[in-house]
């Protein structure tokens, strides 16, 4: 069965980094826009960065831009979200998924749009 599998999260302090992985499973990632988004119980989940397939674009939101950096190796079907310098506003679950169209990264639309797979996220914690 198609699924994606998110690893990497964990409890890091300020000012660390910590590298995520998104890999899937029973299916190819190639022909898939994939993003990356994180949520914190009783807030709205939040686009992070979204990298496209053809031709390979990235988006990344404001509050993370020059911090993390989204990146993908279609043939091992691996998604990465590096993210250095990490605040303690970054703690939240960071879950990965396919949406339809990247390009809508930073619309209300991203969010609201299909997406054909998600994972079940990771917990990445900054604290000291």
């Amino acid at each position: 069965q198609a699924r994606l599998v998110e690893s990497g999260g964990g409890m890091v302090q300020p000012g660390g980094s910590l590298r995520l992985s998104c890999e899937a499973k029973g299916h190819t990632f190639a022909f898939y826009d994939v993003a990356w988004y994180r949520q914190v119980p009783g807030e709205e989940r939040e686009g992070v960065a979204c990298i496209s397939f053809r031709p390979e674009t990235t988006y990344y939101a404001d509050s993370v831009k020059g911090r993390f950096t989204i990146s993908r190796d279609n043939v091992n079907n691996t998604v990465w979200l590096q993210m250095n310098n990490l605040k303690a506003e970054d703690t939240a679950n960071y879950l990965c998924a396919t949406p339809q169209d990247c390009s809508l990264f930073g619309r209300p639309t991203m969010d609201k749009q299909w997406h054909d797979y998600w994972g079940q996220g990771t917990q990445v914690t900054v604290a000291s």
